[in-house]
């Protein structure tokens, strides 16, 4: 089986997956140079899998996933999701002193994550986003500059760079939530529990209680959402799509009737996958 992942080696994205692989299954990496790129790779046929971030518990939604799916990637499923411990390290080419340091370079969402951390500690440092986490350690570690890098320990081994600071996220349960995209149609493998993850939009002529007359077919059933949230729809300024997940398989009846419900009210409705919960 061949997985798609954010890439370069040495990424957080790289150890949730080592973590997320069930022990003694064999498969072939394919790291990409986005989130975008991964989840296309399974929609071209290029990879059977991808593993990409979904949430954040400091930062919430990782909108470049959320994007991709709705917009680019129809021929997609969410069969899975792994919930992934974040341990941000501060790494830099050599030890030194904090005061030293000039530049940070990473990923925009750990330069999010540990943002508290950062305007503490590094009150004078430069903020710089770069493509991955292991991007910004790599630099680093070729940079003569006074840099530094948020990035993963496996990273601080791989570029021979030194650990200044472990666990400086913002929040000590900085957890956030992978899925496993697979090609529509697949089936995701058995659990206890279930949830279900969709998207819809054009609620008709807006009107107050538009959006609440839309979730009361879940509520109405006892099928309890989880996560809603708002993102553009690219049409124009108001206009806007709904992502949700909810407890329940999307055979189960009560959530098939809500679904079915939905679909009288929202123009477009497409359910992103069925899955066990993590």
């Amino acid at each position: 089986m061949r997985i798609a992942y954010l890439g370069p080696a040495g990424t957080f994205t790289e150890d949730a997956l080592r973590e997320a692989v069930e022990p003694g299954v064999e498969f072939e990496r394919l790291r990409t140079a986005t989130i975008h790129e991964a989840i296309l790779a399974v929609e071209r046929g290029e990879a059977e899998r991808a593993l990409v971030p979904f949430e954040n518990s400091i930062e919430g939604s990782v909108r470049i996933t959320l994007d991709t799916l709705a917009f680019d990637a129809e021929k997609v499923t969410i069969v899975g999701e792994h919930d992934f411990a974040v341990r941000a390290m501060l790494l830099a080419r050599e030890p030194g002193e904090l005061k030293q340091i000039a530049v940070v370079l990473s990923h925009p969402q750990p330069l999010a994550q540990c943002a508290r951390f950062l305007r503490e500690s590094l009150p004078g440092a430069e903020l710089r986003s770069v493509s991955s986490t292991a991007e910004a350690v790599r630099l680093v570690s070729e940079s003569e500059q006074p840099w530094a890098a948020i990035g993963a320990h496996s990273a601080a081994e791989l570029y021979g760079c030194a650990v200044l600071r472990k666990g400086i996220e913002d929040e000590a349960n900085n957890v956030t939530r992978f899925v496993w995209i697979a090609p529509a149609g697949t089936g995701p493998a058995g659990g206890d529990a279930w949830k279900t993850s969709l998207v819809f939009s054009e609620l008709g002529e807006d009107h107050p209680g538009a959006l609440v007359n839309a979730l009361r077919e879940f509520s109405s059933r006892a099928v309890n959402l989880t996560r809603i949230e708002s993102r553009p729809l690219r049409l124009g300024l108001g206009r806007y799509m709904f992502f949700c997940d909810l407890e329940g398989a999307s055979t189960d009846q009560p959530v098939s009737e809500a679904i079915e419900a939905l679909r009288t009210k929202a123009d477009s409705v497409r359910v992103l996958g069925s899955y066990p919960t993590a």
